[in-house]
C-alpha cells in the first residue's frame, strides 16, 4: 500500500481543519487503507487470483450537540472540501443528541505508539500463495477416505488505520495477515461429510505448515462419516477449543455498553456479581504482540490497556465508549471501534478465558455420556433473554470415550446457567481474537431424533 501514515494524517488534519472553519464546533476523522491479495485453489488447479485495494475516509462533525457522519473514498481536494461541506449541513439539520460528542481530552492516548509488530515487512507473493493453497490441498486430498475437494486458498493482506481529532488527537498504525484454508469432502453418495481448517496470523513466519492445516481439514472430514441420529436427553456437552471462544463472545456481546445503557442485556443486573464459577478469568490484552485483534488506541483515541472482565468468577466491567460511558454515568473504558461509515461503538481486542487444571483427555473420561461438540449451525442466542439454541455436530461421548460422529442435533439451554456451570480445559492456544481452551458445561437439553 502506498499510502503512508504521515500522509494519512495529513489528510485526516486536513479535513478536520476545514470542517471547523466551516462552523463545525468539534470534529474527528478516521482514514482506513486495506490492500489484499488471494489465490484460490482446486482439485490441483489455479481457480482464481485476486487483488484489491482501497482507502476510505470518514469524517464526523458536531454543530452544537447534532452530529453528522459521511464518508467517502475519492480523497482528492475538490471531493474533500464536498464531503466537508455535506458534513456540516447534514449536522445542522440533525436533531442534538446529548451523549454523542468526540472523548473527553484529558483521557486521549499521550505519548509514543507501543510496538505491537502488527505488520510483517515482507509481503508474499502470488507465487508464494499458490504453493501455500496447492500444498495444503494436495495434503488433505492425500488423507484416505477424501474424495473431493471444495478447495484451498492462501491470503494476505495489510491495513492502515489513522485517526484525528478536533481535540488533539493523532495516531495511526499499519498491520498485516496471512492465511491458509482447505476445506475437502469425506465419503460417497449418501454418505458425505465435509470439514475444514485454517490459520491466519499477523506474520508469515508464524504460519503453521500448510500440509498440516491440509491434513487436518482432512483428517476431521473423515472422522465424521458414519454420523448417527440419538434420542433427546440432557447430557454433558464439551466445546471444541475451535468453538468454546464464541461462548466467551457470547459474554462480550452481553457486557457491550450500547445493549446496557438500552437495557436489552440479560446480564444487565450482572456487574460485580458472580456470573461464572469461582476462580474463572477472563482477561483482555489488546497490546499482545502480533494478536490478531491488538490496537494500540482506540476508536476515539483513548488508550487500550490489559483489563480483567471476569475475576474469579465475577463480572467486573462494561465495554464503554464516550456515548455509551455518558448515557450510563460512566467512563469509557477505551473499547470504542469505529469504520468510515458511522460512529464509534463498543467493541473489545484480544480476549481469552484462562486455562484451567483438567486436560481434555480427562473431561472426556469423566463422562459417562455425553456430547462433544465440532461444529455449531444457526444463530438461535437471545442477547435480551440469553436463551441458546444451536444447531450441532460432533461425536457421542460414551463410557469415557469418543465414539459415534453424531448429527442433526440441536442444543439447548440458557446463557447464564451455562456460564455458571462452565469448566475450563488446560490446552488454551492463541489463534484467534477470542480464545477459550476446550470448555465443557455438565448439562445441557439436547434435541436429537
Amino acid at each position: 500500500m502506498s499510502f503512508t501514515e504521515t500522509e494519512a494524517l495529513e489528510r485526516l488534519d486536513h479535513v478536520i481543519t476545514a470542517a471547523l472553519k466551516a462552523g463545525a464546533d468539534a470534529a474527528d476523522a478516521v482514514i482506513v487503507g486495506e490492500s489484499s491479495l488471494s489465490v484460490s485453489w482446486r482439485l490441483g488447479a489455479l481457480e482464481d487470483i485476486g487483488r484489491s485495494e482501497s482507502i476510505d475516509l470518514g469524517l464526523r462533525v458536531f454543530v452544537g450537540q447534532s452530529p453528522a457522519n459521511v464518508s467517502s473514498s475519492d480523497l482528492s481536494p475538490k471531493a474533500l472540501v464536498a464531503l466537508v461541506e455535506r458534513a456540516v449541513a447534514m449536522a445542522r439539520l440533525a436533531p442534538p443528541d446529548v451523549y454523542a460528542g468526540l472523548a473527553d481530552p484529558a483521557l486521549l492516548m499521550q505519548g509514543a505508539q507501543p510496538d505491537l509488530e502488527l505488520a510483517d515487512n515482507t509481503e508474499p507473493s502470488p507465487e508464494q500463495l499458490k504453493a501455500l493453497a496447492a500444498e495444503a490441498e494436495d495434503a488433505a486430498r492425500a488423507v484416505p477416505g477424501v474424495t473431493n475437494s471444495e478447495g484451498a486458498g492462501a491470503g494476505a493482506g495489510g491495513a492502515m488505520v489513522g485517526l484525528a481529532t478536533s481535540t488533539g488527537f493523532r495516531g495511526a498504525y499499519r498491520s498485516t495477515s496471512v492465511s491458509v484454508s482447505a476445506s475437502v469432502v469425506a465419503g460417497g453418495e449418501g454418505a458425505m461429510e465435509r470439514d475444514y481448517a485454517y490459520h491466519s496470523v499477523r506474520h508469515m513466519a508464524d504460519l503453521e505448515p500448510s500440509a498440516k492445516i491440509g491434513k487436518e481439514a482432512g483428517e476431521r472430514a473423515v472422522k465424521r462419516l458414519g454420523a448417527i441420529k440419538i434420542s433427546s436427553a440432557t447430557l454433558p456437552v464439551i466445546f471444541e477449543p475451535r468453538l468454546s471462544g464464541g461462548i466467551v463472545g457470547h459474554l462480550l456481546g452481553a457486557i457491550n455498553g450500547s445493549g446496557i445503557a438500552r437495557k436489552s442485556s440479560f446480564l444487565q443486573d450482572y456487574m460485580g456479581k458472580q456470573v461464572f464459577a469461582p476462580g474463572i478469568q477472563i482477561l483482555e490484552e489488546p497490546h499482545r504482540l502480533r494478536g490478531q485483534r491488538s490496537r494500540i488506541f482506540d476508536g476515539e483515541g483513548l488508550p487500550t490497556q490489559n483489563r480483567t472482565l471476569v475475576e474469579d468468577g465475577r463480572l467486573t466491567t462494561w465495554l464503554l465508549d464516550s456515548s455509551s460511558a455518558r448515557q450510563l454515568g460512566l467512563v469509557s473504558t477505551g473499547h470504542a471501534s469505529r469504520g468510515v461509515g458511522g460512529p464509534p461503538s463498543p467493541s473489545a481486542s484480544n480476549v481469552h478465558l484462562a486455562a484451567g487444571r483438567q486436560s481434555p483427555a480427562e473431561m472426556i473420561k469423566s463422562i459417562k455420556r455425553g456430547i462433544y461438540v465440532t461444529e455449531l449451525i444457526g444463530s438461535g442466542v437471545n442477547g435480551v433473554t440469553g436463551d441458546y439454541s444451536r444447531g450441532a455436530a460432533g461425536f457421542l461421548i460414551e463410557n469415557g470415550e469418543l465414539t459415534h460422529a453424531v448429527s442433526e442435533i440441536t442444543i439447548a439451554g440458557n446463557l447464564i446457567d451455562m456460564f455458571a456451570r462452565l469448566v475450563p480445559a488446560n490446552d488454551l492456544e492463541f489463534r484467534f481474537g477470542v480464545n477459550a481452551p476446550t470448555l465443557m458445561i455438565d448439562a445441557m437439553a439436547i434435541a436429537g431424533a
